[in-house]
């Protein structure tokens, strides 16, 4: 004699194949945050007092860029690039490969960031983010304990 509860739990439990990649399956903002990224190429450099992070973003206006620190150490960058608003009614896309939509980077920042003097400027379609380094630790010198005779 078999027991509904059981049954239905032994059902849940063997799901098909198709139906498990279904409720697994990554969430739409998670594969959008990832094309976003993937379509988002940097450059970085490493200077003595800073790191630089460079990325074009042609045709992307100063109001539509975010430059933020997330998690102490995170610094993110993101926005999006709009399709122009004013179109002539009179044309037609013959061929449309400037992407427009969001784009995101996520850089890990070393220990050794200054997150509290971070600097970013957009020139010619150029974003550049300079992230000043903490000066290296002073090396601590010995204290010297005056030794009292009695």
């Amino acid at each position: 004699m078999e027991q509904p509860l059981l049954s239905t739990i032994h059902h849940l439990l063997n799901l098909p194949d198709g139906m498990e990649k279904v409720l697994n399956a990554p969430t739409r903002t998670y594969v959008q945050d990832t094309k976003a990224m993937a379509a988002t190429p940097a450059d970085i450099k490493e200077y003595p007092n800073s790191y630089v992070f460079i990325i074009d973003m042609p045709g992307v206006k100063s109001g539509d860029i975010k430059v933020q620190i997330e998690e102490d150490r995170v610094l993110s960058i993101s926005g999006e690039r709009k399709r122009e608003e004013k179109e002539d009614p009179e044309a037609k896309y013959v061929r449309m490969e400037r992407r427009v939509g969001k784009f995101m980077r996520k850089f890990n920042l070393p220990e050794n960031a200054n997150v509290e003097a971070i600097s970013a400027a957009c020139q010619d379609g150029v974003l550049t983010v300079t992230v000043q380094k903490l000066p290296p630790p002073q090396p601590k010198k010995p204290k010297t304990i005056e030794v009292k005779v009695t």
